[in-house]
């Protein structure tokens, strides 16, 4: 067991250690750049996912709307996730409407929609980028593997493709997303 967990720790680290990469940081800058104007503007962030994903979600929403690493203004960011929502439009318009849906009801042009998925091919996700697409929202995804049918299909995009599982894409996902928002916290607030 003891080998297996030091396997485990380093897949772990070199997950992180992906981020080294100049698409990696090149993303990550534009990203934070990206974020950072858009709140100046009066824009906020939608963010979804499945699953796992839709958990990192919300970490990122709520370390958006709540607080970092410093007392500063609260910015305005919304995970797809009320359950409310999901089920009704699952139940009534099926499950890959879910997200696009609730773009349609909270999506303004200032807005960036951010897309979370490991293997880049959720339904409800490339209907949500549509969607997004639509009304004239940028769209920024996190994906995994080799990008799925979501590769290209946003504005930015990241794909951590050197891993067969989504625990590790998601742990660079997550931290890449805490650099981003320490790096919008330094754009605006000079922290």
């Amino acid at each position: 067991m003891k080998e297996d967990i030091e396997h485990a720790i380093c897949q772990g680290i070199l997950a992180i250690e992906s981020m080294r990469s100049k698409e990696a940081i090149a993303f990550i800058e534009k990203t934070s750049m990206q974020l950072a104007m858009c709140f100046r503007k009066g824009g906020k962030v939608l963010v979804a996912g499945n699953g796992g994903s839709l958990c990192d979600a919300m970490h990122f929403a709520e370390e958006l709307t709540g607080q970092f690493r410093h007392p500063r203004k609260a910015l305005p960011a919304i995970a797809l996730s009320d359950p409310g929502h999901l089920t009704c439009t699952a139940n009534d318009m099926g499950y890959e409407h879910v997200f696009a849906r609730a773009i349609e009801a909270l999506g303004k042009p200032e807005d960036i929609f951010i897309a979370l998925s490991t293997s880049g091919n959720s339904p409800n996700l490339l209907a949500a980028c549509k969607a997004a697409h639509a009304q004239g929202l940028s769209t920024i995804s996190f994906l995994g593997k080799k990008g799925g049918k979501l590769k290209g299909r946003c504005h930015l995009e990241w794909i951590v493709d050197d891993f067969p599982f989504s625990d590790r894409i998601q742990e660079a996902h997550m931290t890449a997303m805490h650099i981003i928002v320490q790096m919008v916290e330094k754009e605006l607030f000079g922290i």
